[in-house]
């Protein structure tokens, strides 16, 4: 056994349905390779591995790292890594397209999710386990409250699905908060100009409440755009790709 962290927001799943459920969102005909962050005791891991995938079980628990190689070493198709996701190189890990998933710890959630953003050329999809109020913030419409930087940025280049709510009695300990499964399927690498429309929306939902021709004024507005009606409206009001045309016409 392992003992959960609090400093490493380890919560343990404890249903194995729920495991299975979270693996086999995977896509059937994905054949590239797969990263578990935070594997824990294997609960997930132990259905990755029936894939025919290359299985990376990363941990920065050297409890957990332990563990999974008195548990899991004869698996042919399974790397077990002590290491921080958020420092990885993953194009260094391996050369073809990988998936990443996992019972995330609540913790760097978000950062997560910016470093897949960071290498998703390499990451054609994600299902991961988030605090519900993170994984409805991604999954979140424009005119909703919690839609917000990771909302836009996250749509901007992958396909969001809320899989399934998970009570906080299925993990051990349980958190004080329910967790959702959701899925990010990529659609597309790039809009272009990635690095103006992080900085559009990042100052944009910065002074969410006021209207974009003053949140955006540290930017310095192009003329050509003062009086353009997006101008008018708050950073929550506009669409995904109300940012991406606004991006695409700011220069």
């Amino acid at each position: 056994m392992v003992q959960a962290k609090k400093h490493l927001g380890q919560h343990f799943l404890k249903n194995l349905d729920i495991a299975k459920n979270i693996s086999d969102a995977i896509s059937s005909d994905f054949e590239g390779d797969i990263l578990e962050i935070g594997p824990g005791m294997g609960v997930l891991t132990q259905f990755l591995i029936k894939k025919n995938n290359q299985i990376f079980a990363l941990d920065i628990d050297k409890e957990s790292i332990d563990y999974l190689n008195k548990n899991y070493s004869e698996s042919s198709n399974l790397k077990i890594i002590e290491a921080d996701f958020l420092r990885i190189n993953l194009e260094e890990m391996s050369k073809k397209e990988i998936a990443i998933i996992g019972n995330f710890p609540y913790n760097i959630s978000s950062q997560i999710l910016f470093k897949i953003l960071e290498y998703k050329p390499k990451i054609p999809e994600m299902v991961g386990m988030f605090q519900k109020e993170v994984a409805e913030r991604v999954v979140a419409k424009h005119g909703n409250k919690t839609y917000g930087i990771l909302s836009v940025l996250i749509q901007a280049y992958f396909k969001t699905e809320y899989l399934f709510t998970v009570d906080e009695n299925e993990f051990n300990p349980p958190p004080r908060v329910k967790s959702a499964v959701i899925k990010l399927t990529k659609y597309r690498n790039t809009i272009g100009n990635d690095a103006l429309l992080h900085q559009i929306v990042k100052t944009g939902f910065g002074q969410r409440r006021k209207k974009l021709s003053n949140a955006l004024k540290s930017l310095i507005i192009p003329e050509h755009i003062q009086n353009h009606s997006f101008m008018d409206l708050r950073a929550e009001q506009l669409s995904v790709e109300n940012f991406i045309e606004l991006t695409a016409i700011w220069k």
